[in-house]
C-alpha cells in the first residue's frame, strides 16, 4: 500500500482504517512524502530477489518510480506491467 501522509503512525493509522483484517509487517518512508506498507497489496507474493537493473534504475530516477519503471523497460525490454512489478518489488525491498 502506497499512502500520501505526513508520518509513519499517520500510516499506520491509514492502513488500519482501511485494511483493519491485515497486518502491518513494515512502514517505510520514501522520496516524495510516500510510505510503503505491504508488497502483498501491490501483487507481489513470496519472496522476490532484488534485481539490480531495477535498484540502478530507481537510482537513476532519484526514487521517481515513473522514470524508474521507463527506464528499466528501455534497459531491459520488458513490458510495462514487467517492469512495474519489478521496480515496485526492489522498492519494497528497499533500495
Amino acid at each position: 500500500m502506497i499512502a500520501c501522509v505526513a508520518n509513519a503512525d499517520a500510516a499506520r493509522a491509514f492502513a488500519a482504517t482501511n485494511y483493519p483484517t491485515e497486518a502491518i509487517l513494515r512502514v517505510s518512508h520514501r522520496p516524495r512524502d510516500v510510505w510503503v506498507i505491504s508488497k502483498r497489496l501491490l501483487g507481489i507474493q513470496g519472496e522476490t530477489d532484488p534485481c539490480s537493473i531495477a535498484r540502478d534504475c530507481l537510482a537513476k530516477a532519484a526514487g521517481d518510480k515513473l522514470h524508474a519503471v521507463r527506464l528499466y523497460m528501455h534497459a531491459t525490454g520488458c513490458d510495462l506491467e514487467g517492469a512495474r512489478k519489478a521496480v515496485e518489488s526492489n522498492m519494497a525491498h528497499g533500495w
